[in-house]
């Protein structure tokens, strides 16, 4: 069993088709609003239907700030390590470090050959994989003295100079998976990124085990080299498989992976915005929680008079609640009052509340737990707003085409929600209850049936959905208008201010009518 102690990361691996070459560059900017550590896309410079990869991650890398980009992986035959090395580098640069580098001696050799790639043998592969490493190496060494020079087997550079370097230090990760191929990851590489489903039972064990013999053979640590892997699989409601079932069955392997055989990142293979979303929002933070709570224990001494063995463990929810037991704790977030737009959709102060909470009453852990979260999935909206005004400000700049943002827009989580269910229980229900449907287990008909005096704040809140729905036409509907309209800009600006408006005072309306009776009534 290996445990490098690696942070957990998670990325999504996208598939550049050219057929709506919008599309790929919204679901890298989708990766990046929900909360991907990085974004990678097949490199396949043969196949027509895709996009040119590295030409895509320029792009994306324009559109985008924070996510980390890679090849996944570069196809090296096609790929010049001379002209990558400085590739890499200057996206690295413009990017503000945020480059990786995935490599691979590469396949399907009928068509790089049809390109004008060499074709290589195995062996072949394997030391030209590794001249290059050194090509690549030697042009990001701008203090080194002299000119780069291999003059190797297969790539051979006679002193050109050096440079430029790398913002930050790129990560070289290889897509290996025999023997050779692990043995040059231990000895030269900084990650190991294979598929899983290209792996058999115990490949991964016996690929560490390769892998970590190298590197220490090499005079390295071999926790110095990050375990990636690239997975695919099915969101189900109920588990029938390795990773097909709910997303607490995926965070459960993910985080076995993880403690087992080492892996710190997971790489979603996927173009479907839900799957990405899901993945972020409900298997990443559970997989991180459930690898940092084993990591403790294995470290954590054993007191000197151990406790009774406890029950069966709690529910992922209350493992660690963002409050404690006790008073009612959860804040809801406040209507601070400040208005962008003259126009008022509904009139605030009709709005009805709903029974004062019981002082003397006391919540559980868990409790409190469920209240938090609507918190937290509201903030979430609140940071996808900050995003869309700043989508629109590249509209207006140019630099963003109004119908690229519309199919932007249509991925963020404010545009995907059934507002008539309610944003809690879009995706509360999802992660406590994944085996039932969201009408069949509604957070809003639950609280009905709890407490009967709650009826008329969910009646309120039910017409409010319905109001921002159709505010969010009205964004798109500006969106429309932008391109013919002399000036379009100070519509659609006019419209998300609207926007803004209804959403952040819904919102905390929601959170201080719902948190205290979300705690009280529980969701079963």
């Amino acid at each position: 069993m290996s445990d490098y102690g690696h942070p957990l990361t998670f990325g999504a691996f996208l598939s550049p088709g050219n057929a709506e070459p919008g599309r790929v560059v919204g679901l890298a900017m989708l990766a990046e609003q929900v909360g991907f550590d990085l974004v990678t896309f097949q490199d396949h410079p043969y196949q027509p239907a895709f996009l040119d990869t590295w030409t895509l991650m320029s792009f994306v890398a324009a559109r985008t700030s924070t996510v980390r980009l890679a090849a996944n992986v570069t196809n090296l035959p096609l790929r010049p390590p001379a002209v990558l090395a400085r590739s890499v580098a200057s996206l690295d640069l413009l990017s503000g470090g945020r480059v990786e580098l995935g490599l691979g001696a590469g396949a399907f050799w009928d068509a790089i050959e049809a390109m004008g790639g060499r074709r290589l043998s195995p062996g072949q592969g394997v030391r030209a994989l590794a001249e290059a490493i050194d090509v690549i190496r030697q042009f990001w060494d701008v203090d080194a003295r002299g000119g780069v020079r291999v003059d190797g087997e297969f790539h051979r550079v006679v002193g050109a100079k050096r440079g430029p370097a790398p913002a930050h230090d790129v990560g070289i990760w290889l897509g290996a998976y025999k023997p050779r191929m692990l043995a040059l990851t231990g000895q030269l590489a900084d990650g190991w990124l294979p598929s899983l489903s290209y792996l058999q039972p115990g490949d991964l064990d016996r690929g560490n085990a390769v892998i970590d013999d190298a590197a220490r053979q090499a005079g390295r640590d071999p926790a110095d080299v990050r375990r990636l892997l690239n997975v695919t699989g099915r969101f189900a409601p109920v588990g029938r498989g390795p990773l097909d079932g709910p997303a607490e069955q995926w965070a459960e392997e993910l985080a076995d992976l993880a403690l087992s055989d080492g892996i710190s990142t997971f790489i979603l293979g996927s173009d479907d915005p839900e799957d990405l979303r899901r993945f972020a929002a409900e298997v990443a933070p559970a997989a991180r929680e459930l690898v940092a709570a084993e990591r403790t224990a294995a470290t954590t001494p054993a007191p000197a008079n151990p406790a009774p063995t406890p029950g069966p463990a709690a529910p992922p929810a209350a493992r660690r609640p963002p409050v404690g037991a006790g008073a009612f704790a959860v804040v809801p977030t406040p209507d601070d009052g400040a208005r962008r737009s003259a126009i008022r959709v509904w009139d605030e102060t009709t709005r009805p509340t709903g029974p004062a909470p019981d002082l003397a009453r006391t919540y559980t852990a868990h409790d409190q737990a469920s209240a938090q979260h609507l918190v937290d999935v509201h903030d979430g909206l609140r940071a996808e707003l900050t995003r869309l005004y700043d989508l629109v400000e590249q509209v207006g700049a140019g630099l963003v085409e109004a119908g690229t943002a519309r199919s932007h827009i249509n991925t963020m989580t404010i545009r995907q929600n059934k507002w008539t269910l309610g944003t809690y229980c879009e995706s509360y229900c999802r992660v406590v209850t994944t085996h039932h449907t969201l009408e069949d287990r509604g957070v809003f008909p639950h609280l009905r049936r709890g407490d009967a005096r709650l009826a008329p704040v969910l009646d309120r809140l039910e017409q409010e959905h319905h109001a921002i729905h159709d505010v969010l036409e009205r964004v798109d509907r500006a969106l429309v208008a932008f391109v013919s309209v002399s000036d379009g800009m100070t519509e659609l600006r006019a419209a998300v201010d609207l926007l803004s408006d209804t959403l952040l005072s819904h919102l905390a309306y929601e959170e201080r009518e719902l948190v205290e009776p979300i705690a009280r009534l529980g969701l079963n």
